[in-house]
């Protein structure tokens, strides 16, 4: 009989998980998806580009060459934004032929699983420093432009065939809770609009953001402003539009995020990495989850996601400081609120606004939830934890919790 084979000799073997830190996020401003829209002519790779550039500009200390990979989201990919979108806009943008990429997709969780996935290498040791992100020009490419969903899906009653349009899920979720009344949804997404505005007229939008030259029948331009946002938006106006989705429905065009293109990316890095090169730690991982749930009332994936990450956290809800929500629609984040008992107007909850006002260029969004807490932690010492989290079509949610670098034992949470 052989002899039982011996334990491997290299420390690797049992290398412990690694800290891992949320750099710096940026982005471009978020245009209006269409034939008006600021980025018109503008290709999906080429705001990408963009970003990865504005990353290492801000970080001269970060050698290109120290990037082990590129993981960048879009929900359709195809045309410009296809073709392996991480290698070929990590290629465009200048980086070394020897830095790999990938391209990733989650629906409207895109850049968020772009950013858990490398995250989780740099925990296990197979990269040191990464960049993730998204990006999706709805008005290249349509929501749901060259699917063919399987006919068994409704055929075989495995989905309600309400599940395949967004804005239905989200009146489904009306249905299921009537206290989300069309009242409160048109009071929240005025207030997103309002907080927004106020955030940008402080001075808060501006520096997440990189300009970006776009074309038009006109001639060149830049975008440097996001199109989307309605200042001055009541409560009153809201009360009177249409609702697509459904006669006599809840949903509007008021209430949820419009269709927009844009593209976001961030720098990660093991915790030593980043001391070494002198790369700053604006958020430190703690966990994640993504949780499936009914897909005809995906609205409300945030909520099991969200528990699951506090579960494996040794968390609860009570410990956060600071959410940032996606605000696909407005019912969907009170779905949230009101599940945790939580008011629908708490300033810990997306105080610079969401993407009522600024957009959600589906794929792209989750890095500018991360960019934005990065913001408020470092203006907030008092608070230790916060939360990125988002429902995603097709019946899902995802939750990541960051800690403070900056915290401050001796404030609040």
């Amino acid at each position: 009989m052989a002899a039982p084979a011996s334990a491997p000799a290299d420390s690797r073997s049992r290398q412990a998980v690694r800290d891992v830190v949320f750099v710096d996020g940026v982005r471009t401003p978020f245009g209006k998806a269409g034939s008006k829209g600021q980025y018109a002519q503008t290709r999906a790779d080429d705001m990408v580009v963009k970003v990865i550039r504005e990353l290492l500009r801000r970080h001269p200390e970060l050698p290109a060459e120290r990037i082990d990979e590129v993981a960048i989201a879009a929900t359709t990919q195809i045309g410009d934004q296809g073709l392996t979108i991480g290698r070929s806009a990590a290629l465009l943008a200048g980086l070394p032929k020897s830095v790999p990429g990938f391209a990733i997709d989650r629906m409207c969780a895109g850049a968020m699983t772009a950013v858990t996935t490398v995250s989780s290498g740099i925990a296990f040791g197979a990269y040191d420093v990464a960049i993730a992100g998204g990006v999706e020009h709805m008005g290249n490419h349509p929501m749901g432009e060259g699917v063919d969903p399987n006919p068994r899906f409704v055929s075989d009653q495995i989905v309600d065939p309400s599940a395949l349009i967004m804005g239905s899920t989200a009146e489904n979720l009306h249905d299921r809770f009537p206290t989300l009344t069309k009242q409160r949804t048109d009071a929240y997404a005025a207030l997103s609009q309002q907080r927004y505005d106020e955030a940008l007229r402080a001075g808060k939008i501006t520096p997440d953001l990189v300009a970006v030259s776009t074309r038009s029948e006109q001639g060149w331009g830049l975008a440097t402003t996001d199109e989307p946002p309605r200042p001055g938006t009541t409560v009153e106006a809201l009360s009177g539009l249409k609702t697509p989705f459904r006669p006599h429905g809840r949903v509007t065009p008021g209430n949820a995020a419009g269709l927009n293109d844009g593209a976001t990316g961030c720098l990660l890095a093991d915790a030593d990495t980043a001391a070494e090169l002198g790369l700053p730690a604006g958020m430190r991982l703690v966990g994640y989850a993504f949780a499936g749930v009914e897909p005809e009332v995906m609205g409300v994936g945030p909520v099991p996601a969200t528990e699951k990450a506090l579960q494996r956290a040794g968390l609860t809800i009570d410990d956060i400081g600071l959410f940032e929500i996606n605000e696909a629609f407005a019912v969907q984040v009170l779905a949230f609120l009101e599940h945790f008992g939580i008011a629908d107007d708490d300033p810990r909850v997306n105080p610079w606004g969401g993407a009522i006002a600024c957009g959600h260029p589906l794929a792209s969004s989750g890095v500018r939830l991360m960019t934005q807490l990065s913001r408020h932690f470092a203006e907030r010492p008092e608070v230790r934890y916060g939360i990125t989290t988002m429902c995603i079509g097709f019946g899902m949610g995802g939750t990541v919790i960051w800690e403070n670098p900056n915290y401050n034992a001796g404030g609040a949470r």
